[in-house]
């Protein structure tokens, strides 16, 4: 069975799609996802020069090679070697190892501008706003749009932003099982943090670029695609080649059943990573009750040995006691001046014999 490019399953292979399905991580992620929507820009616009903010893998910023561009420069300032290499291997492809949106200043003008970045008010506002101002005529793409940073910041860590600039983060995460943050949410473990509330002011993706539209002049239209956290297409209208851009993109950002299927995806994705920290709190939970066990079993081995050891003792000190209890019954029995009241007398010598024993211990 299979539908447009892709083979489902047949009778032959009836575990195509499982194989595939498996294939991919838990969590999709990743702007390449988007490929047949960049086509949607390329068939309808000119794109010869890209630039894209954050480039992940670098992955992304090849498909825009294929796709008809003849200039990719890669904004990050901290790639991997990986990248590096990816970059240098292919002609077309500038990596710039900036920060964003400085890095902007410096580079060509470009016709498509793809923002998948820093997810936080601050960042992104600065550089919509950079490109709307200097590069109007550009379509401009943005991811994280949706949940979970379109009304809450995140922050890579550490952070370059001043205080001013963040809202107070949390190392907590959101999940869409309630509004509050829990370490059982989408966390960064470390790799970044949030803010602790969600909404407001200056906060969050879909935000700032809504601010960054909102002081501009023109005809802008921000439309979203509601998959894989959400990816924004900006430009202007007005023109016949906007309009057929927009009719084309339509097919996506007007789908309910991508927007049902983003929110039951990330509904799923929460769930794991509730049942994950759950799983990871009960096996804490048993590492701890099996120390607990093995120290209080140590204590009960010890306490058993000095229990073993005192009745050993006062077996001992019994036997000491009967030898002494003996001799001086036999003495007194065969002494000319025996006491009238041998029992007295051999009480009187097990009473400091005992207690001479048990001082001594």
């Amino acid at each position: 069975m299979s539908s447009g490019r892709y083979t489902f399953s047949t009778r032959d292979d009836p575990h195509a799609q499982a194989r595939a399905a498996r294939s991919q991580p838990l969590l999709l992620h990743s702007v390449q996802l988007f490929r047949e929507i960049f086509a949607v820009i390329y068939r309808t616009r000119d794109i010869h020069t890209v630039i894209e903010i954050g480039v992940e893998s670098g992955m992304a910023s090849a498909l825009h090679l294929g796709l008809g561009a003849s200039a990719v420069y890669g904004v990050d300032p901290h790639p991997d070697g990986d990248v590096r290499a990816r970059f240098a291997a292919m002609d077309g492809m500038h990596l710039v190892e900036q920060a964003s949106p400085q890095a902007l200043e410096e580079l060509p003008i470009g016709d498509l501008y793809v923002v998948d970045g820093d997810h936080n008010y601050s960042v992104v506002h600065r550089e919509i706003s950079w490109i709307l101002a200097h590069a109007p005529n550009a379509v401009v793409v943005t991811h994280d749009v949706l949940w979970p940073c379109a009304r809450r910041d995140q922050y890579y860590e550490p952070s370059p932003l001043a205080a001013d600039d963040r809202h107070d983060p949390t190392d907590d995460g959101p999940t869409v099982w309630h509004d509050e943050m829990t370490p059982a949410g989408f966390v960064g473990a470390g790799s970044f943090t949030a803010a602790s509330h969600a909404g407001g002011e200056r906060n969050g993706v879909s935000t700032a670029i809504e601010d960054a539209l909102s002081s501009t002049d023109g005809d802008w239209r921000f439309e979203i695609v509601p998959a894989v956290f959400g990816l924004g297409v900006l430009f202007r209208t007005g023109d016949a080649r906007s309009a057929t851009m927009s009719r084309a993109l339509a097919v996506y950002t007007e789908s309910k059943l991508l927007a049902a299927l983003e929110n039951n995806r990330i509904a799923l994705y929460t769930q794991v990573l509730q049942l994950q920290y759950e799983a990871a709190a009960h096996a804490r939970d048993s590492d701890q009750l099996a120390e607990t066990v093995q120290s209080q079993a140590q204590q009960i081995a010890t306490l058993q040995a000095a229990l073993a050891s005192e009745r050993a003792s006062a077996a001992r000190a019994r036997d000491v006691a009967r030898t002494a209890s003996s001799s001086t019954l036999s003495a007194n029995n065969t002494s000319p001046h025996a006491s009238a009241h041998p029992a007295s007398a051999a009480a009187s010598f097990l009473r400091r014999r005992l207690h001479f024993v048990l001082k001594e211990r």
